[in-house]
Order: structure tokens, then C-alpha cells, then sequence
């Protein structure tokens, strides 16, 4: 396929800039090269503004009186602008080389980001003439390297080439995944892009064959973050893998094939996010996670099954001290291990330990809404502040629970802040649930309601009456109502929030 030069985005620009620079025509929010780097070295900006005021020379020279004196950005030092361009989008990054002369050899020598999605170009073709044309042009080394949705056919040759390219040497962070267009067909995962292993911070590898002979000898030392998306990986080899990565603190499963029980053990391990699904139709009788064991996880804070229907059937929690996060839990785990207290289908079967000290937010996917199982869980996470409830509603549901004083919860009387109960309808089982609450949560700072119908100024003071919101148990509480019902999924870009379960789904209180 011919391109054209006016179609390659790195090699024709417009005269050089005599005004302040600016990246022309960007294709997405990124900020221009003169207020990212403002931003990132807006103290060095001011000082060297008080140069110009002294008519001292930039760095570099500019082309005319005009651009001395209004383009402050290229005072910078070529270390900082460099880092600036590396952070940009591919297309963006290149076309700094438009602003001036100063700025024509900053691209080829900042750390390469290169992204060959749609942003580069949404044709295929272009696409690979596009890479292949950066990769020859930039002299290394690179930063990032992303190559999502990359259509396979007889491209294995290509692709495997550019994953051995020089440039590419020393690479920090890689995103590599297929289109998968015959489910029939493999998709290998090139050997070349594990080549990476010992400067690999960030790795996602997404919809391929994982190979298996080359993961016992595979040692990630600097790998932080780990993503595997509909990945066809045999359990031994997700075991090396991570045993192979001694800093690892992100894990993020999503709809993987052939593994049936994950044993985590790791001193690092801050945040895990699972969740499982069948591999369309890729593979016959396939093996998903039923099994996931934390044996050992000192630093591990979140533990996310991402949506709630996707199992694992069973998750033990044996040692994980710090554990501050956790959901959607719900009646799809068979079994929920946790020290040596077991829930069945939400149902506790002994409350023998409590996580003292560490569970502070949770989520709760259960029908009903269930108010024996919720209370069992807060006995069992006595330091709760935040609880986040999504129930189907079942009308025959009986939430008649009789707080007792001389029993109490302990995090009902000193810790839980917030309360958010989804999919509520008004009715008697939900009404009665979210009640309890209302009149025995003695610290509770907020309540949402994600409300099913209108919310009308009827509907609304025959809730207000029905919930006892007068008699409230704490004082200094808000009550919301929202139109709509507040439902939340963790996707890949929220596990990583430190509430991935909060948002701002309620600005449009009712």
C-alpha cells in the first residue's frame, strides 16, 4: 500500500513556530508540549522568565527576536523537554518537532512512547508502515512500546521483527494483545516480547497463547504491574511467572484459560483484581479459576473479584494482615475463606476470626437484599467504614433484625462512615434493610440511595417516614437519593483507585 509523506505524521511539518509552542490539531486531551512541560517545571519557567527580561540568549537559539522572547518553554533544559515528549502520544510527540529548531532533535532523542492504536491511525496498512517506519527513524531507547488489537494473519513475521528492533532495547513498559478474528486459529504471544523481562516495570499481554517453555526461566526483577487479558496460559506457567517477579505489586486476572487454582504467595503483592469467563469458543472443555488461595501476602491491600457473577467458586484468604479492600463478594463464590471463618453462598458457617484492623471498604452483591448475611460480614470486619450493597430485590425477604446494645457491633458503633445501597426500590425488604442503619450506624457521615423509579416528592416523604429518618442513630448524617441505580463495575482502570468502588455516580442527587 502506497503512503504518501503528507500521510506519515513524522516526517512533513509546517514552518517553524515564531510564537509560543504548540502541538497543532491534537487528537485527544493531551496538553501541548508547552503546558505539560510548564507543569512538570513551571519553577525553572519562572526563574528563566527573569532571564528574558535581561535579554540573555535561550538555550539553542531561536529563529527570530519574537520567538526569544515569547517562547519560554524551550529555556528548558533538553532532559526536561525530553521527558515531557516521552509522556505525550506517539503522533503528538513527533509533531513537537514543528515547534522550532530547538525543538527538531528532542523527539529522536527522548525515550521513545510509541502507541500503535487507533490514535496513530485507524487504518491498518498505515498502521504497519507507520511503526515500521518509527522504529527505523528513532535511534532507542524506549520507554513504552503499546500494540493493542493487533490483527495476526501473516503478520507474525512483522510483528516478531519489530519486538526484536534495537530501538526497542531496554524497554520499561509494553502492551501487547491480538484481534482475535478466528477463534479457531492460535495466537502466539511472540518469545521477542518477553525479551524485555529485565526491564519490564508494566506488562499487559492480552487475547494470545502465552508460550510455556520459556516461563521457568523468566525473571521480571523490576515488573510492577502485571495484566493478562483473555490469556490461554497453563497454571504451572502463571506460576513461575509470578514467582519470577519479586517486586510485583499489581495483578490484574480478566477472563484467563487454563488455570484452575491460583496459590499467591508474594511479599510485594499490593492489589489483585480477578474475574473469570469462558474464552468464547477458542478452546474445548476449557479450564477456568475456581480456586484462589491468598497463602501469603503481607502487603496486600485490595482483593477484587471484579464482577460478581465471574466466580472464582472459592477464595481463601489464609494471611493477608493489611487487607483494607475487598469486593464484589458474592452468592457466586461457593466458599469464602477468610482465616477461619467460612461463608457459604454469603452465609456465614462460623465467625471464629475478625480481620482486626484492616478491612475498611467493602462490596456486597447479595439477593434480597440479605440482612443477616451484611450483619454477619460487619461482625467479621469490625473497622468497616465504608459498605457498599447491590441486591436483586425479593419480595419475601424478612429484614427483621433486633439490635442488641449489649451486643454491639463494634464498627456499627465506632468506624462505619458510609453506607451506599444500590438498585433500591422502596419496598418492604429494602426498606427494612436499609433501617437498620438508620438507627444503629452511631457514626455514619453519609447514606446514597440508587433508586429504581422517580423519586417524587410522594414517593419521597413516604421514605422519609418509612425509614425512620428522624429518629436517626447519628446525628450529623446525610441521606441522598439518586435517580437511577448506582451500579458499578470494576474495570481494569478502577481496581486501581483508592476506592475503586466510589465515583462520582451520585452528582445528580435527587
Amino acid at each position: 500500500m502506497a503512503v504518501h509523506s503528507s500521510d506519515y505524521p513524522f516526517s512533513a511539518f509546517p514552518s517553524p513556530l515564531t510564537t509560543s509552542p504548540k502541538v497543532p490539531n491534537p487528537e485527544s486531551q493531551t496538553p501541548s508540549p508547552a503546558a505539560a512541560a510548564a507543569a512538570a517545571h513551571g519553577g525553572s519557567a519562572k526563574k528563566r522568565k527573569s532571564g528574558l527580561i535581561e535579554c540573555q540568549e535561550p538555550q539553542g537559539g531561536g529563529n527570530s527576536a519574537g520567538e526569544s522572547s515569547l517562547d519560554l518553554i524551550s529555556w528548558l533544559p533538553d532532559e526536561v523537554l525530553g521527558t515531557v515528549i516521552s509522556l505525550l502520544p506517539t503522533k503528538d510527540g513527533a509533531r513537537t518537532q514543528a515547534v522550532s529548531r530547538r525543538w527538531r532533535p528532542l523527539w529522536r532523542a527522548a525515550p521513545l512512547n510509541l502507541g500503535a492504536s487507533s490514535d496513530l491511525t485507524d487504518q491498518d496498512q498505515k498502521r504497519l508502515v507507520f511503526v515500521s517506519k518509527i522504529l527505523s527513524d528513532h535511534p532507542g531507547p524506549a520507554r513504552r512500546f503499546s500494540l493493542p488489537c493487533m490483527r495476526l494473519r501473516d503478520r507474525y513475521a512483522k510483528i516478531n521483527g519489530w519486538l526484536r528492533s534495537q530501538t526497542l532495547t531496554g524497554l520499561e513498559e509494553i502492551q501487547f494483545g491480538y484481534e482475535i478474528e478466528d477463534p479457531l486459529l492460535h495466537y502466539p504471544l511472540p518469545p521477542s516480547a518477553l525479551r524485555f523481562a529485565p526491564t519490564l516495570r508494566i506488562a499487559y499481554f492480552g487475547y494470545c497463547d502465552f508460550p510455556r517453555e520459556m516461563a521457568p526461566l523468566l525473571k521480571f526483577p523490576c515488573l510492577k504491574q502485571l495484566n493478562l487479558c483473555g490469556v490461554i496460559v497453563l497454571e504451572d506457567v502463571l506460576h513461575s511467572l509470578l514467582c519470577g517477579c519479586p517486586v510485583l505489586e499489581s495483578l490484574l486476572l480478566e477472563g484467563n484459560v487454563g488455570v484452575g487454582c491460583l496459590r499467591i504467595n508474594s511479599p510485594t503483592l499490593r492489589s489483585i483484581g480477578i474475574s473469570v469467563s469462558c474464552y468464547g469458543t477458542r478452546v474445548e472443555n476449557p479450564i477456568l479459576l475456581q480456586d484462589l488461595i491468598i497463602e501469603d501476602a503481607p502487603c496486600l491491600e485490595r482483593l477484587l473479584p471484579l464482577y460478581p457473577i465471574r466466580g472464582p467458586l472459592t477464595i481463601r484468604v489464609v494471611r493477608a494482615p493489611k487487607l483494607e479492600i475487598s469486593g464484589w463478594l458474592s452468592d457466586s463464590i461457593t466458599k469464602l475463606h477468610i482465616g477461619t471463618t467460612v461463608f457459604q453462598k454469603m452465609i456465614a458457617l462460623s465467625l471464629t476470626t475478625s480481620m482486626r484492623s484492616t478491612v475498611k471498604v467493602l462490596a456486597l452483591d447479595t439477593f434480597g437484599p440479605n440482612l443477616d448475611s451484611v450483619v454477619d460480614f460487619l461482625k467479621c470486619f469490625p473497622c468497616l467504614q465504608k459498605l457498599y450493597i447491590k441486591a436483586d430485590l425479593q419480595k419475601s425477604r424478612k429484614n427483621k433484625w433486633s439490635y442488641n446494645p449489649l451486643d454491639p457491633i463494634e464498627c456499627l458503633e465506632s468506624h462505619l462512615r458510609q453506607v451506599v445501597v444500590m438498585k433500591y426500590w422502596g419496598m418492604r425488604p429494602d426498606v427494612d434493610f436499609a433501617k437498620f442503619f438508620v438507627l444503629n450506624a452511631k457514626v455514619l457521615k453519609k447514606m446514597v440511595f440508587g433508586c429504581i423509579n422517580n423519586c417524587n416528592d410522594n414517593w419521597m416523604a413516604n421514605q422519609h417516614r418509612r425509614l425512620q429518618l428522624d429518629n436517626k442513630a447519628s446525628q450529623g448524617v446525610e441521606f441522598k437519593f439518586r435517580r437511577g441505580s448506582c451500579s458499578i463495575s470494576l474495570t481494569h482502570s478502577r481496581h486501581k483507585q483508592d476506592d475503586p468502588f466510589d465515583s462520582h455516580i451520585f452528582a445528580d442527587d435527587a
